[in-house]
């Protein structure tokens, strides 16, 4: 299968490199894609060495499938272009994710959805997928009525840029700002730029792709999204409510049969999720299930990710498995 990576030379391309690699996704050949400052750089793969191409150039040697990760301009402008030529498009941005003509896919929960004619598929939101993972199980079983969540994210979600903003300030190096403020040793409350009614972008991201993704419009969903000075994994403190009655080792029990979901809940002996274990690996972890004491039917959870892999890339790689193992690339 020929496999175009567009945004091959940032954070998340590099990371669905590894991924495909990893994963043994069925690559004859490789094209990496960047913009014109980026062609004619070397990336290697799989022990090969391949010279990165504009997206031009990428359309004219024809791919089956094209992985794009390099901003929601570049996909809005692009991705139908590669659609037109009939090369499958999976895309990391947030360019197509609320597109009601566009498929939102985290692929344990509704991969199903996909058919032949879908030529651009949306991955979702980071902070999305990981929550989703987790949810969507205990959704069928009891039905979400609300969910509270604030996250903890990585600065490798931000890009390139907040990683050595992050290692330059803990260095004492002056350097390149990815942010507005200091990152080391702080906590910044905002993540991507403020809507009108007063939530960010990517609050509301993880407010209307969680009922996409669902398929439940009903679901509630109130977000608080930080940035806080870690390099690894997004970590999720979320609050679900529920119309129905749940017991404990039930919800227990559903998670650790979750496919993609790994539970790490043992308090006695310190076991919990955290982004420092969760790096590099494609796992959803849950942990700190408890009922929460001041209203029924509802439970705390504690949800972490690797942000790089199944918030973006590997979310991507799986879409992609999905669609070559029941033939609707062609």
């Amino acid at each position: 299968m020929r496999v175009a990576v567009v945004g091959s030379t940032g954070l998340v391309g590099g990371e669905m490199l590894k991924v495909l690699t990893e994963r043994n996704f069925p690559v004859t050949d490789l094209i990496p894609v960047a913009s014109e400052r980026s062609a004619g750089k070397k990336i290697t793969f799989k022990g090969n060495e391949y010279t990165v191409v504009t997206p031009a150039t990428c359309i004219e040697m024809k791919p089956d499938l094209a992985l794009f990760s390099a901003g929601g301009s570049t996909s809005l402008e692009w991705a139908p272009k590669f659609a037109e030529a009939g090369i499958t498009v999976i895309d990391n941005s947030s360019a197509w994710r609320m597109d009601p003509t566009k498929k939102l896919v985290v692929p344990e929960i509704n991969a199903d959805a996909l058919t032949k004619e879908d030529k651009i598929i949306a991955n979702p939101n980071c902070s999305t997928i990981q929550m989703v993972v987790a949810l969507n199980p205990l959704h069928l079983k009891y039905k979400i009525k609300r969910v509270v969540v604030s996250t903890y994210q990585s600065v490798t979600g931000t890009g390139k840029k907040a990683v050595d903003q992050l290692m330059n300030e803990r260095n004492g190096i002056e350097g390149e700002m990815a942010y507005k403020y200091k990152i080391d040793l702080n906590v910044i409350p905002q993540i991507d730029v403020f809507t009108e009614n007063g939530y960010t972008k990517e609050e509301m991201k993880m407010v209307k792709e969680t009922c996409k993704i669902m398929r439940d419009d009903n679901i509630k969903v109130t977000a608080t999204t930080i940035r806080i000075p870690v390099m690894g994994g997004h970590s999720e403190s979320v609050n679900v409510e529920f119309e129905n009655e749940f017991d404990l080792a039930e919800v227990r029990s559903i998670l650790e049969k979750s496919e993609g979901v790994i539970v790490e809940d043992d308090a006695a002996n310190f076991i919990y999720p955290m982004p420092m274990n969760a790096h590099g690996k494609d796992e959803v972890f849950v942990g700190r299930l408890r009922r929460d004491e001041t209203q029924p039917k509802t439970l705390n959870m504690w949800i972490v990710a690797d942000n790089l892999r199944k918030g973006a890339a590997t979310n991507a790689v799986q879409i992609a498995e999905y669609l070559a193992k029941n033939g609707l690339l062609h």
